[in-house]
């Protein structure tokens, strides 16, 4: 009997060890939301160095031992890192595989640590993905499936930002503007804080972003240019990747119009970003811009062949060009 409590001693000595204490725990997490923030003003592809360096760091520690708990709060924080390597990833890359295997690794955390939020995140992700894929109709499941969840927090709100975006590519403008209803709802009964912030949330100058791209595409051109306007009004800063794709919402708005000059004064700050910060959505709305402005009554115009020529040139120092051609930049 002795000897049987003394081998109970010395397992118990060994299941009350850990390689993470309390302290580090708290100094990983407040990592995490570092490089959320730092997304949306620094070099992304440095944010995303750095965002694999510490998945990484904390794929080890769950490698080793430490308690339930202690594992369950790391896979949460892997989980949401996988989040954020998968929104980069399909941002700087053509290559969206590789940001869904992100997404399904931050879906298997979110099921091993029973983590609901991470779970909605993870959705929201994978929506995002989807929709840029063309996938559609996947995009609309992903984002139901999270807004199922109930979730706290923004993300509620840009689930139904993404339902409806993927509905008026769809051309479905009822099932759009009811997206776009739930997500002002979500927005104005908003309860609990994002774990993670920055990148990981959705203020109201994001829903916005989308609610003027939605109004764009369902023929709302007049409420896009108003409700875009009216959100670009003001010194408050946001995020540059959504402030881009605001005033190329806003752009083609002038252009349905027939305001030639408002549209190059709107698209004048998005030709002038640097072409690190030329990420694939900016890149596809710019896209998006040369389209209308090839379908309106302007374009046989030489200020639609200006237009035309330098969201070409734009196109050429984009970040996913440039990553393409220089490969390993984001494995270094």
């Amino acid at each position: 009997m002795q000897a049987a409590a003394g081998e109970s001693a010395v397992w118990a000595q060994w299941a009350e060890s850990t390689n993470v204490g309390d302290i580090a725990l708290e100094q990983l997490t407040a990592d995490v939301r570092a490089l959320g923030r730092d997304y949306l003003c620094r070099d992304p592809t440095i944010v995303f160095r750095d965002a694999r360096r510490l998945r990484d760091r904390i794929f080890d520690l769950l490698r080793g031992h430490q308690p339930p708990k202690q594992s369950s709060e790391l896979y949460v924080l892997a989980g949401y890192l996988c989040c954020l390597l998968a929104w980069m990833s399909s941002d700087l890359s053509p290559r969206l595989d590789y940001a869904d295997t992100q997404g399904r690794t931050a879906w298997l955390c979110a099921s091993l640590a029973d983590h609901t939020e991470l779970r909605a995140w993870t959705l929201s992700t994978r929506s995002k993905i989807a929709f840029w894929d063309g996938r559609f109709r996947d995009a609309i499941a992903f984002a139901r499936e999270g807004a199922a969840l109930r979730p706290s927090g923004t993300v509620g709100v840009l689930l139904a930002c993404q339902e409806a975006d993927a509905w008026s590519r769809l051309e479905a403008a009822d099932e759009a503007h009811a997206a776009l209803a739930r997500a002002h709802e979500a927005q104005e009964s908003l309860q609990g804080d994002d774990d993670v912030g920055g990148l990981l949330s959705c203020p109201n100058f994001r829903r916005v972003n989308y609610s003027t791209g939605v109004n764009l595409r369902t023929g709302r051109a007049s409420e896009a240019l108003q409700e875009a306007t009216g959100a670009l009004v003001g010194p408050s800063p946001h995020a540059y990747g959504t402030t881009a794709q605001m005033r190329i919402t806003l752009a083609s708005a002038h252009v349905v119009m027939g305001d030639s000059d408002g549209a190059a004064e709107a698209l004048r700050p998005v030709l002038m970003l640097r072409p690190e910060q030329r990420l694939a959505p900016i890149a596809e709305r710019m896209h998006e811009f040369a389209a209308v402005v090839a379908r309106s009554p302007m374009a046989e115009s030489s200020i639609a062949s200006n237009l035309q020529s330098a969201v070409k040139s734009w196109h050429l120092e984009s970040a996913p060009r440039r990553l393409a051609l220089s490969p390993g930049t984001l494995t270094s």
